[in-house]
């Protein structure tokens, strides 16, 4: 049996798994699906484009779909400086709620520690929230990392594991609490399909922290495609 094989088995067994596991859980069962494309500009500018839809049970549906166009210049071959536009249309039920801007910074650490077999990257993020009819600017961090574990030595293919923390640095009508908000956990399986296409697919669990009440996770199937020309 090919390697190819194997990984598209292994795909398609972790798929399944993240499908069950939200039908078990008790909070909310999701599904996201993502696609994302790094034009080259030149040897140090980047530009970035990446959608995302989210799907919810407890919220009938289409709830959220996330454009993020970024300009990145790569310091170093580990470093990269990001900026750009978040444009977050919300939903309930498929319709229309309220428009989420941001303003988006950050810094990428690509493959920046060996640790056995795999490798560390990470990326240190700030936000800035506007929501049209709503006053104020919610500010937050959400520092990520994230290890890439091929499953032989210089393969494409292989697992991820992610952790992704969301840090709210002050309070407006639509950000109503500091400090730890989320923190978003994956696990996935990616393997290229071409030279420049890769699919990642997995679970991930999004757990909220909420005051004077019970937390809430939401459990997530994922599909990624990501594009690099």
């Amino acid at each position: 049996m090919s390697s190819l094989t194997r990984a598209a088995g292994a795909a398609a067994s972790l798929f399944g798994l993240a499908l069950a596991a939200p039908a078990a859980a008790a909070d909310d069962s999701q599904l996201w699906t993502n696609a994302t494309a790094v034009v080259k500009l030149s040897d140090r500018w980047r530009l970035s484009e990446d959608l995302t839809f989210r799907f919810s049970d407890k919220r009938n549906g289409l709830y959220e779909i996330e454009s993020n166009t970024l300009v990145g210049y790569r310091l170093s071959k580990v470093v990269t400086v990001w900026a750009g536009y978040t444009h977050d249309p919300q939903y309930s039920g498929g319709d229309f709620t309220i428009m989420e801007r941001r303003a988006r910074e950050q810094v990428s650490f690509d493959n920046f520690a060996p640790v056995g077999p795999g490798k560390l990257s990470g990326r240190l993020r700030l936000e800035q929230r506007w929501r049209e009819g709503l006053d104020g600017t919610g500010w937050r961090v959400r520092p990520y990392l994230k290890y890439t574990l091929p499953i032989k030595k210089g393969a494409r293919t292989g697992f991820v594991f992610s952790t992704e923390p969301f840090l709210n640095l002050n309070t407006t009508p639509f950000q109503r609490t500091d400090g730890l908000d989320r923190v978003r956990s994956l696990v996935a399986f990616t393997t290229p399909l071409n030279k420049k296409i890769a699919i990642e697919v997995g679970y991930l669990n999004q757990h909220t922290f909420v005051r004077h009440g019970p937390d809430a996770d939401d459990h997530v199937a994922s599909l990624s495609l990501s594009l690099s020309l």
